[in-house]
């Protein structure tokens, strides 16, 4: 999601889960390129190309930002971030089944631990699974490597381990802070680096008539739409899905997932 001031509401879970924590392209006609901005990189000596941690892991991705749909010049991926939540992922859930959309989802590393059978019912519906970190602290960019690796690899265990096995295909950093050891880092355990081109806006709750406008008016930006299913209350998110999935596929889209 964009940068909403800071941590947000999920530092106030990272800090009960501390001690857990540390236990634990393809071708399109859309060429904007309106995702987040590469934030800046803390510390000395740094790496922009590290290499894979010890143990099982996907084959490297490139780590270059991608926003593009597998589905091609008319495709759309739709993106829900933040979850799962008990109250809203069920919801979004029904939606995209009643409209035979598949999204993908960035979970919170917390989130998912925290609510593995929704995790499973987020793989068994056949939509895709995306590391967001495990605190969604949006100041991550301004973070050391380590600190940035943490979130990451503790993330994909977790996420990992609430699915019963399936991993998460892309990355994407809190609030587009991402750096280039970020990007590398999670290229190299086959997650690619995920942005967006439309901000539904549906974190500040403006009405579910404003996140419609807001999507049908920036659709030419480009193919990866961004909503929530948690940090908040999201029935504004579901109305709004309710009648923007429909739209989409009477102007001619198809649903897809983004370019790998």
């Amino acid at each position: 999601m964009g940068r909403h001031g800071g941590r947000g509401w999920y530092g106030r879970v990272f800090a009960a889960a501390v001690g857990v924590t540390a236990m634990a392209a393809a071708t399109s006609v859309w060429t904007a390129q309106a995702g987040p901005v590469e934030g800046r990189q803390a510390g000395s000596g740094v790496s922009a190309r590290p290499s894979a941690p010890a143990g099982s892991g996907g084959a490297p991705v490139s780590a270059d930002i991608v926003h593009a749909s597998d589905h091609g010049a008319r495709g759309v991926n739709i993106t829900i971030d933040d979850g799962p939540d008990p109250a809203w992922t069920p919801q979004v859930l029904r939606v995209l089944r009643d409209n035979g959309v598949k999204a993908t989802f960035c979970m919170v590393g917390t989130q998912a631990q925290a609510h593995p059978d929704l995790v499973k019912a987020v793989v068994a519906g056949g939509h895709r699974l995306c590391d967001h970190s495990v605190s969604h602290d949006t100041t991550m960019d301004a973070k050391p490597d380590s600190a940035q690796s943490r979130e990451i690899l503790d993330a994909e265990r977790m996420i990992t381990k609430a699915s019963g096995g399936v991993r998460p295909l892309y990355y994407r950093a809190p609030g587009g802070a991402f750096t280039p050891y970020s990007r590398h880092l999670a290229a190299s355990r086959g997650m690619r680096p995920l942005g967006w081109n439309v901000d539904s806006k549906d974190f500040e709750r403006p009405g579910a008539d404003a996140i419609i406008s807001t999507v049908k008016n920036e659709m030419s930006n480009g193919p990866t739409v961004l909503f929530h299913d948690a940090g908040g209350e999201r029935s504004q998110t579901v109305a709004a899905l309710r009648e923007v999935l429909p739209w989409l596929k009477q102007q001619g889209y198809s649903f897809g997932f983004p370019v790998r």
